[in-house]
Order: structure tokens, then sequence, then C-alpha cells
């Protein structure tokens, strides 16, 4: 498959829109309540990602059609705790039909080399811990820091928030 990986630009939003909201509804159905997957909508995520692309590091992998396949989005930690790491991947999302394919890798290796850039040397994520994909971030070398409660709609979800010191394995993967 032939692709592509670039800073997104505002008029990307639909498209990343669309990736994320098809991304939570394969990977958290059974996990994030019915109720709050329901709510996510192309329309409702749109202006939020116009916002979020025009203030945030955010890279899109596109096929040669145009069609967005995934993004990445990253910056500064936004919280005081984990003083040892200075950025954090505030999300990523692949469509489940290209999965598996790299597409992640690539998608992080151009965020954290522009991160890098801007003195993140290292960073956090924050992961569902009964998402399918967590072990892609300990392939990169996240190792788990802690576990905090979130509420999404009336479900208390664990979520692991994981670091990575060294960024040289997602900036040259073997």
């Amino acid at each position: 498959m032939n692709y592509f990986v670039r800073s997104a630009r505002t008029e990307d939003a639909p498209g990343v829109a669309k990736v994320q909201v098809d991304s939570w509804k394969s990977t958290y159905t059974g996990i994030v309540p019915e109720t709050y997957l329901e709510k996510m909508t192309y329309e409702s995520r749109q202006p939020k990602w116009e916002s979020l692309i025009a203030n945030q590091l955010v890279f899109v992998a596109e096929k040669e059609d145009g069609e967005i396949i995934g993004f990445a989005n990253g910056g500064r930690k936004r919280t005081s705790e984990y003083p040892d790491f200075a950025g954090e991947i505030y999300a990523i999302y692949i469509l489940k039909s290209h999965q598996s394919q790299g597409v992640g890798r690539h998608l992080m290796k151009s965020l954290v080399e522009r991160m890098t850039t801007e003195g993140m040397n290292s960073l956090i994520v924050s992961v569902l811990k009964d998402n399918p994909y967590r072990p892609f971030y300990e392939k990169l070398g996240f190792v788990p820091l802690d576990t905090k409660e979130i509420r999404i709609d009336d479900a208390m979800l664990h979520e692991m928030v994981m670091g990575c010191r060294s960024l040289q394995n997602i900036i040259h993967p073997h």
C-alpha cells in the first residue's frame, strides 16, 4: 500500500475526524460505553480538529488518492506530573483496514522527530489499560509509569500513563 506522512493542514480536519471516530468505534466497542461512542460523529469532531491542527503538531498518513488513513498528534506535556518528561503523545489512530502495516510507526517517527527539534526529548502517553493496541507503545520503548481512573460517561476506566526516555527506537527503528 502506498501512503505518505506529512504535516496536517486545516482542510484535513474532515479526514482526521473520520479516522478518529471510526478508530474509536472499532477499537473501543466493549471498552468505552456505547452511549459515548454513539455520540461521536464526524460532524462533532471536525471543528475540534480544525482547531487542533491549527494549534498543535498533527501529522497525517495519506494514500495517493488523498484519503487520510491515520494521524498522530502531540506537543508539550499537558500535566505538571512526571517531571522527567517534556512531551506528550496526545493521540494516534489508524483506520482498522490499514493497521499492522507500519503506518503507526511512520506517523510516530515524523511526530517525534518534530517534537525533538522543539526540545521534547522524553515523552508520556496515556492509554486505556484495555486498549488492545497498548503493546504498540511498549514496542517503541514506552514503559508503565502510573495508572489513573478516568470517567467516560457513566463508566470508570483505567488509563495507563506510559513514558519513554529514549526516543531513538522511535526515530531510528531497527
